[in-house]
This record gives C-alpha cells, structure tokens and sequence, in this order.
C-alpha cells in the first residue's frame, strides 16, 4: 500500500509540473516554422515597428517597451489589429499558436542584441 501511495504521490507531482510549463512553450511550432515566423517579422512588422523593433510608425515592440503589457492584450492586438491604425489583424494567416509564438518572442526580446 504504501508503494502504491509513493507511486500516486509521484504520479501527482509529475502532472504538477507539467501544468507549471507555459503554455506557449508546450505549443511551440516546429523550428522550421519558427523561422518561418521570424522572416515574416521581419518582413510585415519591421516596416512600421523598425527592423530592430524599436519603432516607427507603430511602436516600439522591444523588450522594454513591451514590459507590464499583458500577453493576452498583445495576443488579441495581433489576433484583430488596432482599428483607426495601420495595425491590421493577423487572424485570416496566422493560428492562435503562431500569434502567440511572435508575442512571446518579442516578450523575450527580439532581435537578440
């Protein structure tokens, strides 16, 4: 019996620590779409946000400046665009788990210095 309660315990505290992943990483898309991403980031958001993404037209979208916003807030922004901006949706091309890639990505920092 206590072999078996040992072995739930563990049980339990493996699942524990799976919820504890983030849920961005547990839903990363595959490294070949990850550059796929980056390229397009490079590609449709560095003409308003700055290749180095410290702004322009739209703002700055760097580590900094993305500080304190929450993630779901900057998901829904590229999920629907900002309307009365130039910052359209991006929902008709890209999936909840590539919108929330990019976000995280700029979250952590992007580009790398």
């Amino acid at each position: 019996m206590t072999r078996s309660r040992h072995a739930v315990s563990r049980l339990g505290l493996t699942l524990a620590s799976l919820l504890l992943i983030p849920a961005a990483l547990a839903a990363a898309p595959a490294a070949e779409r990850q550059a796929q991403l980056e390229h397009l980031l490079l590609q449709a958001c560095a003409p308003c946000h700055g290749l180095r993404m410290t702004g322009g037209l739209g703002p700055a979208l760097t580590r900094d400046a993305l500080a304190g916003k929450p993630r779901d807030s900057l998901i829904a922004t590229v999920t629907h665009g900002r309307p009365g901006t130039a910052m359209p949706g991006w929902k008709a091309l890209l999936d909840e788990q590539d919108i929330a890639w990019l976000v995280d990505l700029l979250l952590q920092g992007y580009p790398k210095p």
